[in-house]
């Protein structure tokens, strides 16, 4: 499905119900990879990525462009983040994901990059495309490596799912 086909109307707001029970980061996961399943774009939360930092969400679409989400559920903690430009090496397409509680204009401010970076606004329940992201093409290598990395935590954390005492045996790096 084309990414313009599950664009959120930019006329809809958040109802005054959902503004009054803000969603959590986890809830703000799942409505995200509902959204991502719906379009063929399969992720892992807490992803490790080179140099310490981990990525909330990261996947891969259909077409193998490598996918960043930073969920932000406070405004403090989207004020206060320094890092999150840190991820911009290890995607195709980066987004924010806030919950439909947070005012989402600060986004359109030039610190948070939206001639790059997406929105999704997302609740426990589901989540929709404000703005898609630009993409930016990882170099061959690069995306090798990254791919590899997902696909392998991906598949220790099946693993482990099915059988937790394989656990000691293979740590997240």
């Amino acid at each position: 499905m084309a990414e313009s086909s599950f664009l959120l109307d930019p006329s809809t707001s958040p109802t005054p119900a959902a503004a009054q029970h803000p969603c959590d980061a986890s809830g703000a996961a799942r409505g995200i990879m509902r959204l991502f399943a719906r379009n063929d774009i399969w992720c892992t939360t807490e992803m490790p990525l080179r140099g310490g930092r981990r990525a909330d969400m990261m996947g891969i679409d259909a077409k193998g462009h490598v996918i960043i989400v930073e969920i932000k559920v406070s405004r403090a903690d989207l004020t206060g983040d320094a890092k999150w430009t840190d991820y911009l090496d290890h995607c195709d397409k980066f987004y924010w994901g806030i919950g439909t509680h947070l005012d989402r204009g600060i986004l359109e401010g030039e610190a948070f990059l939206p001639e790059r970076c997406g929105l999704i606004v997302a609740d426990g329940y589901d989540a929709e495309i404000i703005r898609p992201a630009a993409r930016h093409p990882l170099a061959p290598a690069r995306r090798k490596v990254e791919v590899e990395r997902l696909a392998r935590t991906a598949m220790r954390r099946a693993t482990v799912a099915c059988d937790p005492d394989c656990a000691p045996w293979g740590g997240e790096k």
